[in-house]
């Protein structure tokens, strides 16, 4: 009988045993691997690029994580993002969160806590200046930097030949230099110089940033529209171009596509990533070739900016210690895992000792041998750092709207002084 006792006491201690150890690893699968989740938009770029890192990571790390990576587009990020973050709720928050750079500062001011901070994980200093600032509170960082938007103009080889000009005539040049040659490309072939949707800010920003100003002032709140030179030579520069006939006019992604696919326009003025979109049309290889963006004529203005790009944060959950040597070891540390991505995706990051490794050295036939990466990963290094603030998009609108109004005919001092107003009384400081 007490045999039987010892027997039953053993079975319920084990059983016991099996539910206590169920209850203490809910974030670790049946392999022992703590459980990881991602959200990221783009399969081809940001996601594949997550891919290669899981890749990378679990080779030189194996049995650590076991990371899940779900395509949201990036609106839906933002929404969900704001709806979990406001409420409180954090249930169903992936660990690894991709955020453009434009939206950063508008999660980290309104929730601070959220957040795992970085600092110690990677070398801040090992990254292109410009996407510190963007991913950066105070003295804490809380991203580690991705993709480049390091822009350049794009600009088809063939026309500008036809039209008596050398790549030397559109190499650092000013906006208005361009413009001159666009006049001649225009009058000896028929085809305009860019194309551009004035309903948006993109032409906008980069033509801000390359001259180290922002919608705002430097300390990312205050809005910067009244008196702000930078935006009131970018606003006359696209009226210029367009009335002299040398922009045409796309409403979506696709009409664009269209644009330099099919001959419409000479150049494209735009971040590195649209090179694979460039690409897609094979029967015009050889005949591109990528020059440093035009430059504001202004004397602080550089030819150099950027457009777009992103950046990984973890946020403050459990597994977050995790996540952050994940990140920090691909992302934020391999080279080797930036030249598969490079080769693999065609993704271009802001991890400087890339660039001293050779990756970047390849020719691209696409571009008459021309080392593209080489001149992008240079140009990186050179664009001004802004800070964007929180209020990037709200302020754009208003900006556009703006824009719209001057090339109707309204005056720009005052159209510029009526959009600072309705910035300030709109947009939260």
């Amino acid at each position: 009988m007490r045999r039987i006792k010892i027997v039953c006491l053993l079975a319920s201690l084990l059983a016991l045993g099996v539910v206590l150890g169920a209850c203490s690893s809910q974030s670790k699968s049946s392999s022992g691997k703590t459980e990881l989740t991602a959200w990221a938009w783009d399969p081809n770029f940001n996601i594949k690029a997550l891919e290669v890192a899981r890749d990378v990571y679990e080779k030189e790390n194996p049995n650590k994580i076991k990371l899940k990576i779900t395509e949201n587009a990036q609106d839906d990020i933002v929404q969900k993002l704001n709806t979990a973050l406001s409420s409180g709720v954090t249930k169903g928050l992936p660990n690894i969160v991709l955020i453009e750079d434009y939206r950063a500062k508008s999660f980290l001011e309104a929730y601070p806590d959220s957040f795992f901070p970085l600092t110690d994980f990677f070398k801040a200093s090992d990254f292109d200046s410009y996407k510190i600032k963007a991913t950066t509170v105070g003295k804490v960082n809380y991203a580690i930097p991705f993709d480049s938007g390091a822009t350049g103009l794009y600009v088809r080889k063939d026309l500008l030949e036809q039209a008596g000009h050398s790549l030397e005539d559109v190499t650092n040049i000013t906006w208005s230099q361009l413009q001159t040659v666009g006049k001649d490309i225009l009058d000896k072939t028929g085809t305009r110089l860019l194309s551009s949707d004035l309903n948006s800010g993109t032409l906008i920003r980069g033509m801000l940033q390359s001259s180290g100003t922002w919608y705002t002032k430097s300390d990312g709140k205050t809005p910067y529209l009244k008196d702000n030179e930078a935006l009131k030579a970018a606003f006359k520069q696209i009226k210029s171009l367009r009335d002299a006939g040398l922009v045409n006019i796309h409403n979506n992604w696709s009409e664009m596509l269209k644009a330099f696919n099919t001959g419409v326009v000479a150049t494209v003025p735009s971040g590195n990533w649209i090179t694979p979109s460039i690409t897609a049309e094979t029967s015009q290889s050889g005949k591109w070739a990528v020059v440093p963006w035009p430059r504001q004529d202004l004397d602080k203005s550089v030819n150099a900016s950027n457009l777009g790009g992103a950046s990984l944060y973890v946020l403050n959950i459990d597994g977050k210690e995790a996540a952050a040597d994940f990140l920090a070891k691909t992302f934020g540390s391999n080279v080797d895992f930036y030249k598969k991505i490079l080769k693999e995706a065609g993704a271009l990051g802001t991890y400087k000792p890339v660039a001293k490794s050779g990756a970047y050295d390849g020719e691209v036939e696409y571009f008459g041998n021309q080392k593209i990466y080489q001149d992008f990963a240079t140009w990186s290094e050179k664009i001004p750092a802004v800070n964007y603030g929180k209020d990037t998009y709200a302020l754009e609108d208003i900006v556009v709207s703006s824009l719209q109004d001057y090339i109707s005919g309204k005056d720009l001092d005052t159209v510029l002084a009526s959009a600072q107003k309705q910035a300030e009384t709109q947009v939260n400081k």
